[in-house]
């Protein structure tokens, strides 16, 4: 099975995201350097590392052909998952400016920001192809909204945060970029036309 892994986290500033194959087939994402003795095959480079707390400074125009572009798997796979394709289409907007060779400081990737081993958990095999990215993450998504029972506000919490902080702080967790997630998140659904 071909799986991506992160050995060394990328950091902001960094330049790119270099791509190798390891002898046993298995894909390597990481923005460091390989010495040439370590087996691994050198692919090339896999797009930017960015990383951004906002999509501030995208015009308008790329951001809506972008969403265009996705639309069709955001559809698809809401209504396999059941959840409104207009909360996916914003937490995809949210987690990575529609970008689908995004990379975090934490190491999450693609539309939906999945981190390797819950990408591997949801059986995507290559975090940035679109339909596997948005298929994991808006399975996850369908999987956060089931466990609070339908609560917006906690799922979206849970998907920044992890669930397991959403009920040791029984709500929301107090952290400063979980509590911003969630209100740009609303935000934007509300902009796409969603109601909370």
């Amino acid at each position: 099975m071909v799986a991506a892994c992160v050995c060394a986290a990328p950091v902001a500033g960094a330049e790119s995201i270099l791509m190798y194959k390891q002898p046993d087939g298995t894909r390597l994402y990481t923005d460091q350097k390989q010495r040439p003795n370590t087996g691994y095959k050198y692919l090339g480079h896999y797009g930017r590392a960015p990383y951004r707390v906002s999509c501030a400074g995208y015009r308008s125009d790329i951001m809506s052909q972008r969403r265009a572009r996705y639309q069709p798997y955001i559809d698809q796979y809401a209504r396999e998952f059941a959840v409104d394709p207009l909360l996916v289409a914003a937490v995809m907007r949210v987690e990575s400016c529609l970008d689908r060779n995004a990379v975090s400081r934490a190491g999450a990737k693609g539309l939906m920001q999945l981190m390797p081993g819950t990408a591997l958990e949801l059986g995507v095999r290559d975090i940035f192809d679109p339909a596997e990215n948005i298929r994991g993450g808006t399975a996850y998504l369908a999987r956060m909204l089931k466990r609070f029972n339908n609560n917006q506000e906690l799922a979206l919490a849970a998907y920044n945060a992890g669930p397991g902080a959403v009920d040791r702080h029984r709500g929301v967790p107090p952290y400063k970029e979980t509590l911003a997630y969630v209100k740009r998140v609303a935000r934007q659904y509300q902009m796409y036309g969603g109601r909370i």
